[in-house]
This record gives structure tokens, sequence and C-alpha cells, in this order.
């Protein structure tokens, strides 16, 4: 399904490691573009739906454990499959700007590079889970893991993880930005926040523009 296909709508999408502040950038260029008269649906990976509520809780939780990464990376999937079928792609459909706090890039970097899952598996695997739904910007909150894991307070299941996991994380990151920079804004997350959205609206409202 490209893009053209599924939408009309513009699909933004936050991505990085821990701590560099997706959930309060996704909020911030979610209020502006509305103050601008656009129609947006914010949302996250894991979550976003009722099942993907669920599936967050399997995965975040410390109290479930270790799992098989690759069981890691079905859940991840299904979480996935269920919010591009119900939510992403319908508001999509209507026109709507969809911002997203994570998407498949996460599932490379957590699962590919953290869990040293088959980087060409995992790609196939969410492309299907998907329907190869991609973003038509990616911004990538890059900070230091360890000034990131520093903001995070109490940390969930992924977070506990060791820091030479979260810099191959941080790693994978900027390589998949690096490929197709056309795609791609890479953002120096540490930083005051509004100067950091600063950044992030003006790379938006060029890409919005040009979308038309």
């Amino acid at each position: 399904m490209s893009h053209q296909e599924a939408d009309r709508g513009f699909f933004l999408v936050f991505e990085g490691g821990e701590g560099g502040g997706k959930s309060t950038q996704s909020r911030l260029v979610a209020d502006w573009l509305e103050a601008e008269g656009r129609t947006v649906t914010r949302t996250r990976q894991p979550g976003g739906t009722d099942v993907g509520a669920r599936l967050r809780e399997i995965l975040l939780d410390p109290a479930t454990g270790s799992l098989d990464p690759r069981a890691e990376a079905l859940v991840y999937a299904a979480d996935k499959a269920e919010h591009v079928a119900t939510l992403l792609a319908p508001a999509l459909k209507r026109g709507e700007v969809v911002v997203c706090d994570r998407y498949v890039d996460s599932t490379l970097a957590y699962q590919g590079a953290g869990r040293a899952v088959d980087p060409g598996e995992l790609a196939q695997l969410s492309a299907w889970a998907t329907r190869g739904l991609r973003p038509d910007l990616t911004v990538v909150l890059d900070v230091d893991p360890l000034v990131g894991l520093g903001r995070a307070g109490d940390h969930d299941r992924i977070e506990s993880e060791p820091l030479d996991f979260h810099q191959r994380v941080r790693g994978r990151f900027l390589a998949l930005a690096a490929e197709r920079p056309e795609a791609y804004l890479v953002v120096d997350a540490d930083r005051d926040p509004q100067a950091v959205h600063a950044e992030v609206r003006e790379a938006v409202a060029a890409r919005i523009e040009a979308h038309r």
C-alpha cells in the first residue's frame, strides 16, 4: 500500500532513544498544527488502540520479565497491525495529520540492534504488519543514552536494559536516518524543548507544503 494509495493526509513520526522528549515534541507539534487549523490525530506505539494498550502493558511492564526476542518482535508487530488498520490508515484517508510517537524504526532499532534479531526479517515483518505504510517525515530526537536514561524516571522493562543495549539502539536510529536522509530529520534533543520544537516546526511546515 503506497502512501498515495493509502491516504491524503500527512504522516509524521517521532523516533529516538529513551528520554529524547518524543511525547513532549509530539504534543507541541500537534498543538501548533491544530492552531494552524489542521485536524490532527496524535498517537503512539505501542498503544494507540484498546488492544495496543494491553499489548503495551505486556511489553513494558517489568513484571513480564524476559521475552524471546522473536516473541517480543511479534507482539510489537501485532500492535502495529492493529494500529495501522484501525487508527492510522483511516485518519490519513480522512486527510488528517497523524503525529505518532514511535513506529517501525523502533522495531528495527530495539529488536534489530538491541536484541540482535535479523534486520531483514524484521523489516519484512514490519512492512507486512503495517501494509507498507511509511511516514512522510521521521524526526529522530537524538540524545546520548546516559542523558536520556537519566531523564526517564522509573525505568520500564525496555529502559532497564544495560547501557550498551541503548547505545546500539541509538546507532541504528542514526544509521536508518543516514540511509534515507530525504525522509528524516535528525535533531539534537539535548536542548531546551522549545528550541527543539522550533527546528521541528520549520521542517514539518516545509514538508507539509511540499506534500500538497
